[in-house]
Protein backbone atom coordinates (compact mmCIF):
# COMPACT_ATOMS: atom_id res chain seq x y z
CA UNK A 1 0.00 0.00 0.00
CA UNK A 2 2.97 2.65 0.61
CA UNK A 3 4.31 1.48 -2.04
CA UNK A 4 1.48 2.18 -3.96
CA UNK A 5 0.76 5.98 -2.72
CA UNK A 6 4.48 6.99 -3.36
CA UNK A 7 3.74 6.25 -7.33
CA UNK A 8 0.78 7.42 -7.53
CA UNK A 9 2.52 10.79 -5.61
CA UNK A 10 5.63 10.66 -7.92
CA UNK A 11 3.12 10.50 -10.72
CA UNK A 12 0.87 13.32 -9.47
CA UNK A 13 4.50 15.84 -9.39
CA UNK A 14 5.34 14.46 -12.56
CA UNK A 15 2.26 15.64 -14.30
CA UNK A 16 2.54 18.96 -12.36
CA UNK A 17 5.80 19.38 -13.34
CA UNK A 18 4.72 18.78 -17.09
CA UNK A 19 1.78 21.01 -17.28
CA UNK A 20 3.98 23.66 -15.28
CA UNK A 21 6.22 23.41 -18.35
CA UNK A 22 3.50 23.67 -20.78
CA UNK A 23 2.15 26.25 -19.41
CA UNK A 24 5.53 28.43 -19.13
CA UNK A 25 6.61 27.82 -22.53
CA UNK A 26 3.14 28.67 -24.14
CA UNK A 27 3.46 31.84 -22.31
CA UNK A 28 6.83 32.33 -23.77
CA UNK A 29 5.83 31.31 -27.09
CA UNK A 30 2.96 34.41 -26.57
CA UNK A 31 5.18 36.37 -25.51
CA UNK A 32 7.61 36.06 -28.41
CA UNK A 33 4.87 36.05 -30.65
CA UNK A 34 3.68 39.24 -29.69
CA UNK A 35 7.21 40.98 -29.87
CA UNK A 36 6.66 39.35 -33.81
CA UNK A 37 3.71 40.84 -34.59
CA UNK A 38 4.94 44.13 -34.02
CA UNK A 39 6.56 45.08 -37.97
CA UNK A 40 10.46 45.63 -37.61
CA UNK A 41 11.71 48.72 -39.30
CA UNK A 42 14.82 49.66 -40.31
CA UNK A 43 16.69 53.04 -40.80
CA UNK A 44 20.38 53.97 -41.68
CA UNK A 45 22.09 57.34 -40.09
CA UNK A 46 25.61 57.90 -42.01
CA UNK A 47 28.02 60.19 -41.18
CA UNK A 48 31.53 61.22 -42.64
CA UNK A 49 34.27 60.89 -40.26
CA UNK A 50 34.08 63.81 -37.64
CA UNK A 51 36.05 65.06 -34.99
CA UNK A 52 33.81 65.45 -31.61
CA UNK A 53 34.07 66.56 -28.23
CA UNK A 54 31.46 67.24 -25.31
CA UNK A 55 31.21 68.10 -22.08
CA UNK A 56 28.14 65.66 -21.38
CA UNK A 57 30.32 62.75 -22.03
CA UNK A 58 33.76 63.13 -22.19
CA UNK A 59 34.01 59.65 -23.78
CA UNK A 60 32.56 61.09 -27.07
CA UNK A 61 35.42 62.15 -29.66
CA UNK A 62 33.72 61.69 -32.69
CA UNK A 63 30.03 62.00 -34.33
CA UNK A 64 29.91 57.85 -35.61
CA UNK A 65 30.23 57.10 -30.93
CA UNK A 66 27.77 59.74 -30.56
CA UNK A 67 25.11 58.62 -33.14
CA UNK A 68 25.39 55.08 -32.05
CA UNK A 69 24.84 56.05 -28.28
CA UNK A 70 21.76 57.78 -29.94
CA UNK A 71 20.87 55.09 -32.04
CA UNK A 72 20.50 52.14 -29.29
CA UNK A 73 18.63 54.64 -26.69
CA UNK A 74 16.31 55.79 -29.59
CA UNK A 75 16.01 51.81 -30.39
CA UNK A 76 15.86 50.85 -26.85
CA UNK A 77 12.37 53.48 -26.16
CA UNK A 78 10.56 52.91 -29.10
CA UNK A 79 7.40 51.16 -28.84
CA UNK A 80 5.45 50.86 -32.13
CA UNK A 81 7.80 49.00 -34.37
CA UNK A 82 10.90 46.86 -33.51
CA UNK A 83 13.45 49.69 -34.41
CA UNK A 84 16.72 48.99 -35.44
CA UNK A 85 19.02 51.69 -36.40
CA UNK A 86 22.47 51.31 -38.64
CA UNK A 87 24.93 53.98 -37.96
CA UNK A 88 27.11 53.76 -41.21
CA UNK A 89 30.30 56.02 -40.99
CA UNK A 90 32.61 57.13 -44.40
CA UNK A 91 35.36 58.86 -45.27
CA UNK A 92 34.46 62.45 -46.81
CA UNK A 93 35.81 61.31 -50.17
CA UNK A 94 33.08 58.68 -50.62
CA UNK A 95 30.37 60.85 -49.69
CA UNK A 96 28.73 61.24 -53.08
CA UNK A 97 29.09 57.61 -53.57
CA UNK A 98 27.87 56.74 -50.00
CA UNK A 99 24.70 59.41 -50.45
CA UNK A 100 23.87 60.25 -53.76
CA UNK A 101 25.20 56.76 -55.50
CA UNK A 102 22.73 54.82 -52.80
CA UNK A 103 19.77 56.10 -53.85
CA UNK A 104 17.08 54.05 -54.31
CA UNK A 105 18.94 50.78 -52.74
CA UNK A 106 18.74 48.92 -50.04
CA UNK A 107 22.13 51.27 -48.56
CA UNK A 108 20.12 54.49 -48.74
CA UNK A 109 20.43 57.00 -46.34
CA UNK A 110 17.28 57.83 -44.01
CA UNK A 111 19.26 60.66 -41.68
CA UNK A 112 22.64 62.21 -42.96
CA UNK A 113 24.17 64.15 -39.37
CA UNK A 114 27.20 66.31 -41.78
CA UNK A 115 28.28 70.02 -41.96
CA UNK A 116 25.80 71.76 -43.94
CA UNK A 117 28.82 72.97 -46.33
CA UNK A 118 28.08 69.59 -48.23
CA UNK A 119 25.05 68.66 -46.91
CA UNK A 120 22.47 71.80 -48.75
CA UNK A 121 23.25 70.64 -51.93
CA UNK A 122 21.27 67.31 -51.54
CA UNK A 123 18.17 69.28 -50.97
CA UNK A 124 18.08 70.04 -54.98
CA UNK A 125 17.65 65.42 -55.17
CA UNK A 126 14.35 65.67 -54.25
CA UNK A 127 15.09 62.91 -51.44
CA UNK A 128 15.78 65.52 -48.69
CA UNK A 129 11.73 66.48 -46.84
CA UNK A 130 11.52 69.92 -45.43
CA UNK A 131 11.37 69.36 -41.27
CA UNK A 132 8.62 71.77 -40.46
CA UNK A 133 5.95 69.87 -39.31
CA UNK A 134 8.41 68.09 -36.21
CA UNK A 135 9.87 71.55 -35.36
CA UNK A 136 7.93 73.01 -32.25
CA UNK A 137 8.08 76.81 -31.29
CA UNK A 138 10.25 75.80 -28.26
CA UNK A 139 12.85 74.49 -30.76
CA UNK A 140 11.74 77.81 -33.14
CA UNK A 141 12.50 79.51 -29.98
CA UNK A 142 15.61 77.38 -28.77
CA UNK A 143 17.74 78.44 -31.68
CA UNK A 144 19.04 81.74 -33.01
CA UNK A 145 17.13 82.58 -36.47
CA UNK A 146 20.56 83.05 -38.14
CA UNK A 147 20.75 79.45 -37.51
CA UNK A 148 17.61 78.66 -39.18
CA UNK A 149 17.84 80.83 -42.17
CA UNK A 150 21.04 78.87 -42.98
CA UNK A 151 18.96 75.33 -43.08
CA UNK A 152 15.82 76.82 -45.20
CA UNK A 153 15.37 77.28 -48.46
CA UNK A 154 12.29 79.12 -49.76
CA UNK A 155 10.93 79.14 -45.96
CA UNK A 156 10.99 75.56 -45.32
CA UNK A 157 13.43 73.80 -42.99
CA UNK A 158 15.47 71.07 -44.39
CA UNK A 159 18.35 70.66 -42.27
CA UNK A 160 18.33 70.63 -38.26
CA UNK A 161 20.87 72.64 -36.57
CA UNK A 162 23.39 70.90 -34.01
CA UNK A 163 26.51 72.36 -34.20
CA UNK A 164 28.25 75.50 -35.18
CA UNK A 165 31.48 76.71 -35.46
CA UNK A 166 31.94 80.97 -36.07
CA UNK A 167 34.84 82.32 -38.98
CA UNK A 168 35.98 85.85 -37.88
CA UNK A 169 38.88 87.28 -38.35
CA UNK A 170 41.74 88.00 -35.92
CA UNK A 171 44.30 90.24 -35.77
CA UNK A 172 47.85 90.19 -34.05
CA UNK A 173 48.34 92.30 -31.04
CA UNK A 174 51.61 93.07 -30.83
CA UNK A 175 51.98 94.25 -34.19
CA UNK A 176 48.87 96.53 -34.42
CA UNK A 177 50.64 98.25 -30.84
CA UNK A 178 54.06 98.33 -32.55
CA UNK A 179 52.15 100.69 -35.49
CA UNK A 180 50.50 102.60 -32.91
CA UNK A 181 46.74 101.21 -33.41
CA UNK A 182 46.56 100.80 -29.41
CA UNK A 183 42.72 102.22 -29.81
CA UNK A 184 41.83 99.78 -31.61
CA UNK A 185 43.32 96.47 -29.66
CA UNK A 186 40.44 95.54 -26.55
CA UNK A 187 41.55 93.31 -23.51
CA UNK A 188 37.79 91.98 -23.69
CA UNK A 189 37.62 88.40 -25.07
CA UNK A 190 34.64 89.87 -27.86
CA UNK A 191 34.63 90.17 -30.98
CA UNK A 192 35.04 93.00 -32.16
CA UNK A 193 33.40 95.53 -35.02
CA UNK A 194 35.03 98.57 -37.29
CA UNK A 195 33.63 100.59 -39.49
CA UNK A 196 34.60 100.99 -42.91
CA UNK A 197 36.98 104.22 -41.84
CA UNK A 198 38.70 102.35 -39.08
CA UNK A 199 39.66 99.69 -42.11
CA UNK A 200 41.15 102.07 -44.03
CA UNK A 201 43.00 103.63 -41.53
CA UNK A 202 44.08 99.86 -39.86
CA UNK A 203 45.23 98.69 -43.30
CA UNK A 204 47.19 101.82 -44.33
CA UNK A 205 48.55 102.25 -41.41
CA UNK A 206 49.79 98.83 -41.00
CA UNK A 207 51.66 99.18 -44.49
CA UNK A 208 53.48 102.21 -43.32
CA UNK A 209 54.37 101.02 -40.34
CA UNK A 210 55.31 97.54 -40.23
CA UNK A 211 58.33 95.87 -41.44
CA UNK A 212 59.18 94.77 -44.81
CA UNK A 213 58.77 91.45 -44.60
CA UNK A 214 55.44 91.41 -42.13
CA UNK A 215 52.63 91.50 -44.25
CA UNK A 216 49.52 93.25 -43.41
CA UNK A 217 46.40 91.39 -43.88
CA UNK A 218 45.62 87.43 -45.96
CA UNK A 219 44.65 86.91 -49.62
CA UNK A 220 45.03 83.59 -51.78
CA UNK A 221 44.06 82.67 -54.70
CA UNK A 222 45.91 78.95 -55.23
CA UNK A 223 42.84 77.04 -54.79
CA UNK A 224 39.52 77.12 -53.54
CA UNK A 225 40.46 76.79 -49.42
CA UNK A 226 38.96 79.49 -47.90
CA UNK A 227 37.08 80.96 -50.52
CA UNK A 228 34.34 81.61 -48.16
CA UNK A 229 36.22 84.31 -46.59
CA UNK A 230 37.19 86.18 -49.86
CA UNK A 231 33.51 85.81 -50.58
CA UNK A 232 32.58 87.63 -47.73
CA UNK A 233 35.34 90.23 -48.20
CA UNK A 234 33.18 91.30 -51.08
CA UNK A 235 30.48 92.05 -49.21
CA UNK A 236 32.01 94.64 -47.28
CA UNK A 237 30.64 97.02 -49.40
CA UNK A 238 26.94 96.05 -49.42
CA UNK A 239 26.68 93.39 -51.66
CA UNK A 240 24.38 90.44 -50.79
CA UNK A 241 26.47 88.77 -53.10
CA UNK A 242 23.65 86.41 -53.75
CA UNK A 243 20.67 87.99 -55.21
CA UNK A 244 16.43 86.99 -53.94
CA UNK A 245 16.90 84.15 -57.30
CA UNK A 246 19.78 82.39 -56.00
CA UNK A 247 22.40 83.75 -58.34
CA UNK A 248 25.63 85.18 -57.78
CA UNK A 249 25.11 89.26 -58.40
CA UNK A 250 28.52 91.55 -58.39
CA UNK A 251 27.88 93.59 -61.09
CA UNK A 252 26.00 96.24 -58.82
CA UNK A 253 27.50 99.14 -57.88
CA UNK A 254 27.96 97.28 -54.19
CA UNK A 255 29.85 94.58 -55.81
CA UNK A 256 32.51 96.71 -58.20
CA UNK A 257 32.85 98.93 -54.84
CA UNK A 258 34.39 95.79 -53.14
CA UNK A 259 36.18 94.34 -55.96
CA UNK A 260 37.76 97.28 -56.29
CA UNK A 261 38.70 97.58 -52.77
CA UNK A 262 40.51 94.23 -52.81
CA UNK A 263 42.29 95.00 -55.94
CA UNK A 264 43.30 98.45 -54.58
CA UNK A 265 44.09 96.59 -51.32
CA UNK A 266 46.73 94.06 -53.42
CA UNK A 267 47.99 97.28 -55.47
CA UNK A 268 49.03 98.97 -52.33
CA UNK A 269 50.97 95.60 -51.09
CA UNK A 270 48.57 95.12 -48.32
CA UNK A 271 48.48 91.46 -49.15
CA UNK A 272 51.65 89.17 -48.95
CA UNK A 273 53.53 89.13 -52.61
CA UNK A 274 52.50 87.09 -55.19
CA UNK A 275 49.31 85.86 -53.51
CA UNK A 276 47.74 84.65 -56.09
CA UNK A 277 50.26 81.42 -55.71
CA UNK A 278 49.15 81.19 -52.17
CA UNK A 279 46.69 79.10 -50.29
CA UNK A 280 44.83 79.81 -46.76
CA UNK A 281 47.59 77.45 -45.37
CA UNK A 282 50.50 79.89 -46.30
CA UNK A 283 48.89 82.80 -44.48
CA UNK A 284 48.20 80.65 -41.15
CA UNK A 285 52.10 80.02 -41.46
CA UNK A 286 52.85 83.53 -41.70
CA UNK A 287 50.63 84.85 -38.86
CA UNK A 288 52.15 81.90 -36.74
CA UNK A 289 55.08 83.72 -37.36
CA UNK A 290 54.17 87.01 -36.92
CA UNK A 291 54.12 88.39 -39.84
CA UNK A 292 50.89 88.76 -41.19
CA UNK A 293 48.84 90.94 -38.91
CA UNK A 294 45.49 89.93 -39.43
CA UNK A 295 44.25 86.55 -40.03
CA UNK A 296 40.99 84.02 -39.83
CA UNK A 297 40.24 82.61 -36.65
CA UNK A 298 37.13 80.47 -34.91
CA UNK A 299 37.35 78.14 -31.63
CA UNK A 300 39.41 75.28 -33.31
CA UNK A 301 42.36 77.61 -34.85
CA UNK A 302 42.30 79.49 -31.14
CA UNK A 303 44.07 76.21 -29.95
CA UNK A 304 46.73 76.43 -32.42
CA UNK A 305 47.03 80.18 -32.48
CA UNK A 306 47.03 80.22 -28.40
CA UNK A 307 50.15 77.44 -28.54
CA UNK A 308 52.10 79.88 -30.66
CA UNK A 309 51.55 82.07 -28.08
CA UNK A 310 50.15 85.07 -30.99
CA UNK A 311 48.86 87.82 -28.43
CA UNK A 312 45.44 87.83 -30.81
CA UNK A 313 41.98 89.80 -31.03
CA UNK A 314 38.85 88.81 -32.93
CA UNK A 315 37.25 90.79 -34.99
CA UNK A 316 34.08 90.85 -37.49
CA UNK A 317 34.38 91.11 -41.56
CA UNK A 318 34.22 94.48 -42.25
CA UNK A 319 30.32 95.64 -43.55
CA UNK A 320 28.65 99.16 -44.30
CA UNK A 321 26.77 99.57 -41.09
CA UNK A 322 29.70 98.66 -38.80
CA UNK A 323 28.90 95.39 -37.69
CA UNK A 324 30.62 93.19 -39.05
CA UNK A 325 29.89 89.35 -41.00
CA UNK A 326 31.22 85.91 -40.20
CA UNK A 327 31.27 82.85 -41.82
CA UNK A 328 29.12 80.07 -40.30
CA UNK A 329 29.49 76.84 -40.53
CA UNK A 330 26.69 74.24 -39.21
CA UNK A 331 26.69 70.95 -38.36
CA UNK A 332 23.10 68.98 -38.31
CA UNK A 333 20.62 66.82 -39.61
CA UNK A 334 18.84 65.88 -42.87
CA UNK A 335 16.27 63.50 -43.22
CA UNK A 336 15.94 61.63 -46.75
CA UNK A 337 12.21 60.01 -48.12
CA UNK A 338 13.35 56.56 -49.58
CA UNK A 339 9.74 56.03 -51.10
CA UNK A 340 9.25 53.79 -47.74
CA UNK A 341 6.35 56.21 -45.66
CA UNK A 342 7.56 54.10 -42.02
CA UNK A 343 10.71 54.35 -42.69
CA UNK A 344 10.05 58.43 -42.92
CA UNK A 345 8.24 58.11 -39.99
CA UNK A 346 10.34 56.34 -37.61
CA UNK A 347 13.79 58.99 -39.13
CA UNK A 348 11.21 61.83 -38.20
CA UNK A 349 11.01 60.52 -35.18
CA UNK A 350 14.70 59.84 -34.25
CA UNK A 351 14.75 63.56 -35.25
CA UNK A 352 12.37 64.89 -32.23
CA UNK A 353 13.77 62.63 -30.13
CA UNK A 354 17.19 64.37 -30.10
CA UNK A 355 16.09 68.18 -29.97
CA UNK A 356 12.90 67.24 -27.80
CA UNK A 357 15.19 65.82 -24.98
CA UNK A 358 17.70 67.98 -22.99
CA UNK A 359 20.07 64.67 -22.68
CA UNK A 360 20.73 64.87 -26.25
CA UNK A 361 20.73 68.36 -26.77
CA UNK A 362 23.00 68.61 -24.44
CA UNK A 363 26.28 66.85 -26.21
CA UNK A 364 26.42 70.20 -28.29
CA UNK A 365 28.06 71.53 -25.47
CA UNK A 366 31.65 71.17 -26.53
CA UNK A 367 31.56 73.20 -29.78
CA UNK A 368 29.19 76.17 -29.90
CA UNK A 369 26.12 74.41 -29.72
CA UNK A 370 23.13 75.77 -31.40
CA UNK A 371 20.92 74.75 -28.74
CA UNK A 372 20.20 78.55 -26.69
CA UNK A 373 19.80 76.79 -23.19
CA UNK A 374 22.26 74.62 -23.75
CA UNK A 375 24.53 77.52 -23.78
CA UNK A 376 23.19 78.48 -21.20
CA UNK A 377 23.46 75.80 -18.77
CA UNK A 378 27.28 75.05 -20.12
CA UNK A 379 28.35 78.67 -19.79
CA UNK A 380 31.18 77.82 -17.37
CA UNK A 381 33.11 75.60 -19.45
CA UNK A 382 32.14 77.60 -23.19
CA UNK A 383 33.73 80.60 -21.66
CA UNK A 384 36.28 80.15 -24.57
CA UNK A 385 33.50 80.15 -27.15
CA UNK A 386 31.17 82.47 -25.42
CA UNK A 387 32.29 85.40 -27.65
CA UNK A 388 31.32 83.31 -30.97
CA UNK A 389 28.14 82.54 -29.00
CA UNK A 390 26.95 86.14 -28.12
CA UNK A 391 27.94 87.01 -31.92
CA UNK A 392 26.40 85.10 -34.34
CA UNK A 393 23.43 87.14 -35.58
CA UNK A 394 26.52 88.03 -37.72
CA UNK A 395 26.39 85.28 -39.63
CA UNK A 396 25.42 84.61 -43.39
CA UNK A 397 24.32 81.87 -45.44
CA UNK A 398 27.77 82.07 -47.56
CA UNK A 399 26.48 79.04 -49.93
CA UNK A 400 23.32 80.67 -50.78
CA UNK A 401 21.99 76.97 -50.38
CA UNK A 402 22.58 76.64 -54.24
CA UNK A 403 22.43 73.08 -55.86
CA UNK A 404 25.80 73.03 -57.03
CA UNK A 405 27.83 74.90 -54.43
CA UNK A 406 31.24 72.73 -54.80
CA UNK A 407 31.26 73.43 -58.23
CA UNK A 408 31.05 77.10 -58.01
CA UNK A 409 34.17 76.68 -55.91
CA UNK A 410 35.72 75.29 -58.27
CA UNK A 411 35.60 78.66 -60.80
CA UNK A 412 35.03 81.33 -57.87
CA UNK A 413 38.68 81.23 -56.85
CA UNK A 414 40.31 81.26 -60.50
CA UNK A 415 38.42 84.66 -61.14
CA UNK A 416 40.11 85.52 -57.81
CA UNK A 417 43.47 84.20 -58.81
CA UNK A 418 42.41 87.26 -62.34
CA UNK A 419 41.87 89.53 -59.55
CA UNK A 420 44.96 89.16 -58.03
CA UNK A 421 47.16 89.33 -61.14
CA UNK A 422 45.61 92.71 -61.71
CA UNK A 423 45.31 92.72 -65.47
CA UNK A 424 41.55 93.56 -65.69
CA UNK A 425 39.55 95.82 -64.44
CA UNK A 426 37.16 95.92 -61.31
CA UNK A 427 34.15 95.50 -63.60
CA UNK A 428 35.90 92.85 -66.09
CA UNK A 429 36.37 90.73 -62.81
CA UNK A 430 32.93 91.43 -61.11
CA UNK A 431 31.14 90.38 -64.63
CA UNK A 432 33.41 87.37 -64.82
CA UNK A 433 32.50 86.37 -61.31
CA UNK A 434 28.93 86.35 -61.77
CA UNK A 435 28.97 84.61 -65.33
CA UNK A 436 31.48 81.79 -63.89
CA UNK A 437 29.58 81.18 -60.83
CA UNK A 438 26.05 81.35 -62.13
CA UNK A 439 26.51 78.74 -65.28
CA UNK A 440 27.49 76.34 -62.83
CA UNK A 441 24.44 77.50 -60.44
CA UNK A 442 22.15 77.76 -63.48
CA UNK A 443 23.23 73.95 -64.42
CA UNK A 444 22.12 73.08 -61.02
CA UNK A 445 18.46 74.57 -61.09
CA UNK A 446 17.69 73.17 -64.59
CA UNK A 447 18.16 69.78 -62.50
CA UNK A 448 17.04 70.79 -58.99
CA UNK A 449 13.61 69.30 -57.75
CA UNK A 450 12.76 70.27 -53.95
CA UNK A 451 10.93 67.86 -52.20
CA UNK A 452 7.49 69.06 -51.29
Amino acid sequence: MKKTTIIILGILIIIMLLLGYLFYNRKSNTTIEEANEKPEISITIKTPVLQMTSYKDEEINDTYTFMKKIASAFEEQYEDENVKVNVVQFEKADEDEQIIGCFDTEKATDILYEEYFNMSTYIHTGKVVPLDSIISQDMKNDISSSYWDISQINGKTYMMPFLGMQNTLCYNKDLFKQAGLEKYVTDEDIVQSWSLEDWDIILKTLQEKLPENVHTMMMYGKNEMGDTHIITLLRSRGSTFFDKDGRVKLTTKEGIDAVKWLMDCNQKGYFPENAENLEINDCYDLFINGQLAIYINNAVLDTSIKKAKINYGNVNFPSVDGKGFTTNFLTGFEVFDNGDEKRLEVAKEFIKFVYENDEWLEYSAGAIPCSNKVATKYADKLKDEQKYIDNNKTGWNFTGNVPTWRKVREVFYKDIKELLYGEKTAEEIAKQIEEDCNKSIDEGYANSKLHE
